[in-house]
């Protein structure tokens, strides 16, 4: 099968996120299809940027195909949506090249934004092949909600008629949110076209690839382990608003004073020296700088317990799918999940506990309820998890699942 994917945002892992697109298309590459994704050639997310000169230049890596949109770089959201109507401007102005650049049998539109699904049709029609939409967040809502956009903006309005049209035309929509099909009917699906597939974990990476901590990281957690009764609450990865630490931070505050429980944060970003100054008068937190991508589950393995977090958003009632929390269940470590989700895996297998966003006291009393657990029933828990993530979340696993449906 020849399978197109258009994810404006798309990475690998020599340029940074997003990694999704890159994971399912290296696991199609093995099973014999052949795979080519478009992407723009300036993305936000990514760490380092294709150096593309021109539209639709190739690149290769793991046997995937990139074709690279020529975009305009951006920092304001002004700028990003001239980035995204370049992209998918582009997109139809190159569709019959593209088409042979590909004959696809499937086209993906998936660039969380919905805008991609008119071209993405558009090469679908032209070769004769499905068309699926895949659904990373649901736009107009989240900028509606996230930016407070009203919904009669012109842009939202633009997405509004995309989103629609997207759901009504493909052939299958498969969606990273557990809880979204019923929005999804409302704006005009078929319920026999939802699937559900969320992001997962690359086992080759995880088994064979990774990288030994500073000694920096390694001295801390030593020290911390002096006490064999100390218990570490920590949390590793961008340090931003959306993240909720600073609920983490306010539960550290009301154990103060107890000396068994330590608190640490591993990462940067823009929220850290707000943190930082939130908790200088704390003895139980303490700061570590990131760690690179490959050593993440080393030192997850160091804590007792892992942290996610989220802000108060009617988003999340429609599922969640963090790459984090997918690197948490991996650890076999128990989570603490703040967040307004409904029907949460966490809660589902029983591998931690679930309690409402923003609330540093719901927080503090699931420390408690850990805090009085056995060892044993700690790490049963944590088992859980990881047994979970290695039988259900593997790419190879969904990315079978997902050419089953499209099939």
């Amino acid at each position: 099968m020849n399978i197109l994917i258009i994810n404006h945002y798309t990475g690998s892992p020599t340029l940074g996120m997003e990694f999704r697109p890159y994971y399912l298309a290296k696991e199609w590459v093995k099973k014999g299809h052949s795979v080519t994704i478009i992407g723009a050639s300036f993305s936000h997310l990514r760490t380092v940027q294709p150096n593309v000169t021109r539209d639709l230049q190739t690149t290769e890596e793991q046997g995937i195909k990139y074709i690279w949109i020529k975009t305009p770089s951006y920092i304001t959201n002004g700028k990003r949506i001239l980035n995204m109507l370049s992209f998918v401007i582009k997109l139809f102005l190159n569709k019959k090249d593209i088409y042979k650049m590909s004959e696809p049998d499937v086209v993906i539109a998936s660039s969380t934004y919905p805008l991609d699904i008119y071209p993405a049709n558009s090469i679908a029609k032209i070769s004769g092949s499905k068309l699926c939409f895949e659904v990373h967040d649901l736009w107009p809502l989240s900028p509606m909600v996230i930016g407070g956009f009203s919904k009669y903006h012109p842009f939202i309005l633009m997405m509004q008629m995309a989103e629609n049209y997207a759901y009504r035309n493909s052939d299958i929509v498969v969606s990273l949110l557990g809880n979204a099909k019923e929005y999804m009917i409302s704006h005009g699906l078929n319920p026999k076209k939802f699937v559900h597939i969320p992001n997962g974990f690359d086992r080759d990476e995880y088994e064979n690839i990774r990288e030994e901590l500073s000694s920096e990281h390694l001295k801390l957690f030593g020290s911390l382990r002096n006490n064999t009764n100390n218990i570490l609450i920590g949390y590793a990865g961008g340090h931003s608003p959306s993240n909720t630490l600073n609920t983490l931070i306010e539960a550290a505050r009301i154990c103060k004073n107890d000396d068994k429980i330590k608190f640490i944060f591993v990462g940067n970003g823009p929220a850290k020296p707000e943190l930082q100054k939130m908790s200088k008068d704390l003895e139980n937190v303490f700061f570590l700088d990131s760690v690179p991508k490959k050593s993440i589950p080393n030192i997850l393995l160091l804590f007792d317990i892992l942290y996610i977090g989220g802000v108060k958003s009617i988003l999340h009632k429609y599922g969640i799918s963090p790459n984090k929390l997918i690197d948490y269940m991996l650890a076999a470590k128990p989570i603490l999940l703040s967040a307004d989700v409904e029907n949460d895996i966490v809660e589902r297998i029983n591998c931690g506990i679930t309690v409402p966003a923003e609330d540093p006291q719901a927080v503090f009393n699931a420390i408690q309820k850990f805090q009085g657990m056995s060892d044993i029933d700690r790490k049963s828990m944590g088992l859980r998890g990881s047994e979970y993530a290695k039988s259900d979340l593997d790419y190879s696993m969904l990315a079978a699942k997902f050419i089953e449906s499209i099939s």
